[in-house]
C-alpha cells in the first residue's frame, strides 16, 4: 500500500514540474473570467465559438476555461445571464497566454434572481443528473426564519431532499440520513454544519460564491458520503479597493469586508456574524431569564494570491461556536473550525494540477451544575487530509481527472468529569483513530454529437489504528455478549482493514437540440457515521468510525431521467427516477446509552435499507419572475434485525410526498417581492397503542412495531419583500428585507405528549371527602412558529 502512495505522489508531482509525459496541445485556449466593475470572478459564464455552439465550456469556481480550439480567426463567445456577452476574435497570438475576459452588467440586471448561473442549456446538454446550482444571490432572496438567510435551508426546497421537521436545517437526500451528506467548505469537511440545534447553517451567506447539490451521480473525485455532495465555496476578495456589505437583523448582525491584499494579484475577504439574543435576555425583569445564555457567531476569511500566470494558492478559514446556558444550572457547546490551503498551477494549456491540504475539527460538551449528580462532559473529533488531483483535457470531448486523497481521522475520548460534591463516577472512553487512502480517475468524452459518457473509479482503503482498545465478547457478539477480555493496541499499530472499489457511471443521449436521457450508476462507501437515537440530529450526537464491529455502510444507487428546455431555453424541466440500496446501515437498539459508553458497538444494530422515487423540476431562470416548482414521490425503508420485529419500517425521514415552490418577482428596479411554498407528508412516529397505571402515574404503552403513524401533513407559505433605497451616488447603499414565516399561522406540530389531563371541575374523593380536579388521559400537541415577521437592514459600501 505504501509503494502504491509513494509512486502515484512521484507521478503527481513529476507531472506538475516537467509535464514530461504529455505532448503540449497548442490547441487549447485557456482564460479567465470576471466581472469589470467588482474585478471578480465570474463561476458558470457559458464560453464558446460561435461556428462550434455545443462545444461549449463553462467558467470554474475560479473563473477560469479551457476550451479546445476550432479553425482560426474564430469568433469567441463569453456570456452570462445579467451581464453584457463578449464577442472576440482570436488568432494564433491569444494561444501564448492567459485570456482574461472582462464582463459588465447589464443595465437592467437580473443577477440576483438567477436560479442557476449555468449555461442556459446545461440542462439538457450536461452528463450530470441530479445536481443542481444556487448561486448566493438566489439564496438571498428567499424568505427565511427571523430573517436569517439560510444555505441548507434553501436546499430543502429541491427535490429529493427531506427535512425531519419544522425548524431543522438537517437534510435527508434520496432516502439517507443527516450524517451520509459530504458538506465541504473549500474542500474541507465540515461536521456540524448547523447552528442554534439546527435552526440556522453555519455559513453566512455574504460570504458565499457558489453552492451546488450532486446526489444524483457524485463524480469519482469525491467520496466518504453515501447520498450527496453539497459543494461550498467561499468569495474570492476583489482586487480593486476594500469595499463592504453586511446586515442588521432581528435576531443577529453581520458584516463581510474584502478587496486587495498587497497588490492586484492577491485579495482578501473576512467576513463576521453574531446573534444578539444574549443581549435582550439581559433586559427581562425576570431574573431566571436573565441568567440564561444563547447565542451563536461565526467568522470566516479567504486570502488568494495570484503568482504570475500559471499559479494560484487561497487559503480559506472558519470558525463558529454556539453556546446555551440556562440560569447557571446547565450549559450546551459546541465550534466548529475549519481550514484549507488550495494551490492550482497551470502545467500546459491543457493539464492543471491541484493540490489541497485541510484539517476540520469539531468540539462539544455538556455541562451540568447540580452538587449531587452535576458534571462536565466533552468529546471532539478532527480529520486531516492532503488531496492532489491532476486535470487533462486531451483533446475535444476530452476530460480526465486523476488523483489521491489521504484522510486521518481522529475521535478524541470522552471525558466525563463529575462535581466536587457529585456521585457520578468519572469516565474516560478510549480514543479511536482512522487512516483512509484513496485513488480515482474519472473520464468525460463525447462519443458522439449525441452521446456523451463520463465513467469513474474510485478506490478506498480504510484502516482502523491505534491507540485504541478493542473489547472481546461471548460468542463475538457485542450486543447480546458479555465482555470477556480487552486488546490494548499502540500508536499506528493496525486494528482492522477495510476496502472498497466504487465506480461511477453516467450516460448522456440527446433525444434533439433541446431534449435528452440521462442515466447513472453510482456506489459508494462510508467509514465513519452517527450513533444517534433521534433522527432529527443534534450537536451531541456521537460520530463512530468503522472498526472490529461496526462495519462501513455502502450504498449503490441508479439513477435514469429526461430533460428538456422550453420556450428558448427560459425553462428547464426534468423527470427524474432512482433506486437506491443500502448495507450496513446502523441504528440503536432500545434504551441505548451512547453518551456515557466506551464500547458504543454493545448499543449499535446494523442492517440493510432501500429507498426509490421520482423527481419532477420545473424551473425558470430568465426574466422578471424567476423560481421552480418540484415535487417528489419517494419512500425509504431499513430492515435491522432486533427493531420492529426483524422487519421492514419507515424511519422518521420517509415522507412519501413533498411539494416546494419557489418564486421570485421583480417589480420594478428597486422592489423585489419572493415567495416561498411546502407541503410534504408528516413524518413517520410511533404512537402510544394504551396506558398502565405505576404509582398513581398513567405511562403510555407502546407497540414493538415502529413507525407505524405519523403526524399530520406539513404545509407552510413564506413572503418577503426587498425595497433598496434610492440609489443617489453615494459610497453607501441600503436596502430592506420584510419577511412573514408561516404567512398563514399553521401550526405544524413538533411533538405530541401523552399524560394526564386535568379539568376545571372538581368531584368529591369517596375515600377522603376532599374536592379532587378530575382527570383524563390525553394529548399535548407542541409547536414550534406561528406567524414570524421580521425585518432586515442590508447595506453595501
Amino acid at each position: 500500500m505504501k509503494v502504491i502512495h509513494v509512486l502515484f505522489l512521484g507521478v503527481l508531482f513529476q507531472l506538475a514540474f516537467t509535464g514530461a509525459i504529455y505532448a503540449q496541445n497548442p490547441g487549447v485556449l485557456r482564460g479567465v473570467v470576471m466581472d469589470k466593475s467588482a474585478n471578480e470572478v465570474l463561476p458558470g459564464a457559458n464560453v464558446y465559438w460561435t461556428q462550434a455552439v455545443s462545444r461549449g465550456v463553462v467558467s470554474e469556481l475560479d473563473g477560469t476555461f479551457v476550451l479546445p480550439s476550432v479553425s482560426l480567426p474564430a469568433e469567441l463567445v463569453v456570456s452570462f445571464i445579467g451581464y453584457e456577452p463578449v464577442r472576440r476574435t482570436i488568432t494564433d497570438k491569444d494561444f501564448d497566454r492567459e485570456l482574461k475576459i472582462f464582463l459588465s452588467a447589464e443595465e437592467m440586471s437580473l443577477a440576483e434572481v438567477v436560479v442557476s448561473e449555468i449555461r442556459e442549456n446545461n440542462n439538457v446538454i450536461g452528463v450530470e443528473m441530479g445536481k443542481t446550482s444556487l448561486p448566493a444571490s438566489v439564496i438571498k432572496s428567499i424568505p427565511a426564519l427571523f430573517g436569517e438567510v439560510d444555505l441548507l435551508r434553501s436546499l430543502q426546497f429541491l427535490p429529493g431532499v427531506n427535512t425531519a421537521g419544522e425548524g431543522t436545517t438537517g437534510l435527508f437526500v434520496r432516502g439517507g440520513s443527516a450524517d451520509q451528506n459530504l458538506v465541504q467548505l473549500d474542500g474541507a469537511p465540515i461536521y456540524n454544519p448547523s447552528h442554534f440545534f439546527g435552526f440556522f447553517s453555519v455559513f453566512n451567506p455574504d460570504a458565499l460564491d457558489d453552492v451546488s447539490l450532486s446526489k444524483g451521480h457524485i463524480p469519482a473525485r469525491f467520496g466518504g458520503r453515501l447520498s450527496s455532495l453539497i459543494d461550498i465555496s467561499l468569495k474570492e476578495g476583489n482586487t480593486q479597493r476594500v469595499r463592504g456589505e453586511g446586515g442588521v437583523g432581528s435576531i443577529s448582525s453581520r458584516l463581510t469586508v474584502d478587496g486587495p491584499l498587497f497588490s492586484n494579484n492577491s485579495s482578501f475577504i473576512v467576513s463576521g456574524r453574531r446573534t444578539y439574543a444574549d443581549l435582550f435576555l439581559k433586559l427581562s425583569p425576570n431574573e431566571n431569564v436573565r441568567n440564561n445564555q444563547l447565542y451563536f457567531y461565526d467568522t470566516s476569511g479567504k486570502f488568494m494570491w495570484r503568482i504570475k500566470d500559471r499559479d494560484k494558492i487561497t487559503l480559506a478559514t472558519y470558525y463558529g461556536a454556539d453556546f446555551l446556558g440556562a440560569g447557571g444550572q446547565f450549559g450546551l457547546g459546541w465550534t466548529n473550525w475549519v481550514s484549507s490551503v488550495n494551490w492550482t498551477r497551470t502545467i500546459q494549456e491543457n493539464l492543471f494540477l491541484d493540490v489541497k491540504a485541510y484539517h476540520s475539527f469539531y468540539n462539544y460538551q455538556i455541562a451540568f451544575t447540580d452538587p449531587d449528580i452535576g458534571f462536565d462532559w466533552t468529546n471532539s473529533l478532527s480529520e486531516s487530509g492532503l488531496r492532489g488531483e491532476l486535470h487533462y483535457i486531451p483533446g475535444e470531448g476530452k476530460d480526465l481527472y486523476v488523483g489521491l486523497h489521504s484522510q486521518v481521522y481522529n475521535f478524541s475520548p470522552v471525558r466525563l468529569e463529575p462535581r466536587p460534591e457529585s456521585v457520578i463516577d468519572a469516565l474516560r472512553t478510549n480514543p479511536k483513530n482512522g487512516f483512509q487512502s484513496n485513488l480515482f480517475i474519472n473520464w468525460t468524452q463525447e462519443v458522439s454529437e449525441l452521446f456523451s459518457v463520463e465513467g469513474g473509479l474510485r478506490w478506498s482503503h480504510y484502516q482502523q489504528i491505534g491507540p485504541g482498545t478493542d473489547y472481546l465478547y461471548e460468542d463475538e457478539d457485542p450486543v447480546n455478549g458479555a465482555v470477556i477480555d480487552t486488546v490494548a493496541f499502540r500508536f499506528g499499530q493496525h486494528m482492522k482493514t477495510y476496502q472498497g472499489w466504487e465506480p461511477r457511471l453516467a450516460l448522456r443521449y440527446l433525444l434533439g437540440e433541446s431534449t435528452s436521457l440521462k442515466a447513472a450508476y453510482n456506489r459508494n462507501f462510508q467509514y465513519v457515521q452517527i450513533a444517534t437515537n433521534n433522527s432529527a440530529g443534534l450537536p451531541i450526537d456521537r460520530w463512530t468510525p468503522a472498526g472490529t464491529y461496526i462495519r462501513p455502510v455502502r450504498s449503490d444507487q441508479v439513477s435514469l431521467g429526461v430533460f428538456k428546455n422550453l420556450d428558448n431555453n427560459r425553462f428547464e424541466l426534468s423527470v427524474e427516477g432512482y433506486y437506491k440500496d443500502f448495507d450496513q446501515v446502523i441504528d440503536l437498539k432500545q434504551g441505548a446509552n451512547i453518551l456515557f459508553s466506551d464500547n458504543l458497538e454493545t448499543e449499535i444494530l446494523s442492517g440493510r435499507g432501500w429507498a426509490y422515487g421520482v423527481e419532477f423540476l420545473l424551473r425558470k431562470n430568465m426574466g422578471n419572475t424567476t423560481g421552480w416548482l418540484g415535487y417528489t414521490w419517494s419512500r425509504v425503508f431499513r430492515q435491522i434485525d432486533g427493531i420492529n420485529e426483524n422487519r421492514p419500517f419507515n424511519p422518521r425521514f420517509d415522507r412519501p410526498h413533498d411539494v416546494s415552490l419557489v418564486m421570485n418577482h421583480r417589480l420594478n428596479k428597486r422592489m423585489e417581492l419572493s415567495g416561498t411554498f411546502v407541503y410534504s407528508s408528516g413524518v413517520a412516529v410511533t404512537f402510544p397503542v394504551g396506558s398502565y397505571m405505576v404509582d398513581n402515574q398513567r405511562v403510555p404503552l407502546y407497540s414493538p412495531r415502529r413507525n407505524e403513524d405519523r403526524f399530520p401533513d406539513y404545509h407552510r407559505m413564506d413572503i418577503s419583500l426587498n425595497l433598496k433605497n434610492k440609489d443617489k451616488g453615494r459610497w453607501w447603499k441600503g436596502s430592506w428585507n420584510f419577511s412573514v414565516y408561516n404567512v398563514y399561522n399553521r401550526k405544524n406540530p413538533f411533538s405530541y405528549q401523552f399524560t394526564d389531563i386535568y379539568n376545571d371541575d372538581f368531584r368529591v374523593s369517596p375515600s377522603s371527602g376532599e374536592e379532587i380536579s378530575s382527570v383524563r388521559p390525553g394529548v399535548v400537541m407542541t409547536y414550534l412558529f406561528g406567524i414570524l415577521p421580521s425585518i432586515t437592514y442590508n447595506f453595501e459600501f
